[in-house]
């Protein structure tokens, strides 16, 4: 009897263990990084879809003044893609999913929240807004 009530602690200290050591393992090798230099090399542009590497930004326009909690955006692409297009690179709207063209852009607000942190919110592109 004692050696049962030894071997179900032993398993159930090896499961807990395992449980444990697996559990940090998940978080040591996370795929999304903690450090904020690392998350900045994980953006994208939204044309293109191009990885930008630290250092290259986004072509863009802002109207109106910076105080507006609402403003105009427009984003004309990232180094891969704009003022031209490297080879395999396509311009698509995130949006309506159409090709936009080299003078093309995308038509985005941009929201500067109380914290200081900006969110955009890409309406569409120069195709699917002909206004």
């Amino acid at each position: 009897m004692i050696y049962v009530v030894m071997c179900a602690g032993a398993l159930l200290l090896i499961i807990g263990l395992s449980l444990f050591l697996y559990r940090d393992g998940l978080h040591r090798h996370s795929v999304i990084p903690s450090s904020p230099s690392l998350k900045k090399a994980l953006v994208n542009c939204p044309l293109c879809g191009s990885p930008l590497a630290s250092g290259e930004n986004l072509v863009s326009r802002i109207y109106r003044p910076m105080t507006v909690p609402d403003q105009r955006c427009t984003i004309a692409g990232c180094p891969h893609c704009y003022p031209v297009c490297g080879s395999g690179v396509k311009r698509v709207c995130p949006v309506c999913g159409k090709t936009v063209p080299a003078d093309g852009y995308l038509i985005a607000r941009l929201f500067n929240k109380t914290e200081g942190k900006k969110h955009v919110l890409i309406t569409g592109c120069t195709e699917c807004c002909k206004h």
